[in-house]
């Protein structure tokens, strides 16, 4: 008999810290870094000041630590359930001016982010926000 208990016991805990392994796991996309579109990529040109391309481009994610002239644009998307997929702009600087931009990845794709409402456990108590049709003015 206790050899019995044991086994059931060794066994309901090899389930529980299996965990929802079994039942598949909720997976959900990850993006990371600057997004970047071939529609900015173009608006560059050579000469511009690194003020024009921070309008353009944003904050790059990296500045080389070595080497204050480049700046590193980089995007990845992690799909859930998919691929991965890369996009590198490299943009160098002689002095304050733009001299050479590299492009590495699909650019000319378009990047479909899924929007991320509605994730997660719904909080007991709590109602997603709607206005009612009733209180708007006219």
């Amino acid at each position: 008999m206790q050899k019995l208990t044991r086994i059931v016991t060794l066994s309901a805990a090899l389930l529980m810290a299996s965990g929802c392994s079994y039942f598949g796991v909720y997976k959900r996309d990850i993006p990371q870094g600057n997004l970047v579109t071939a529609g900015m990529v173009e608006q560059l040109r050579p000469g511009m000041t690194r003020d024009d391309v921070v309008y353009v481009m944003g904050r790059p994610l990296l500045e080389a630590p070595f080497d204050a002239n480049q700046w590193d644009y980089v995007f990845r998307l992690e799909e859930a359930y998919g691929d991965v997929e890369q996009r590198r702009v490299t943009l160098t600087f002689a002095g304050n001016r733009l001299v050479d931009i590299q492009r590495e990845g699909d650019l000319e794709q378009s990047i479909e982010m899924r929007p991320s409402d509605n994730i997660g456990p719904q909080v007991e108590g709590t109602e997603p926000f709607s206005v009612n049709p009733e209180l708007q003015p006219e």
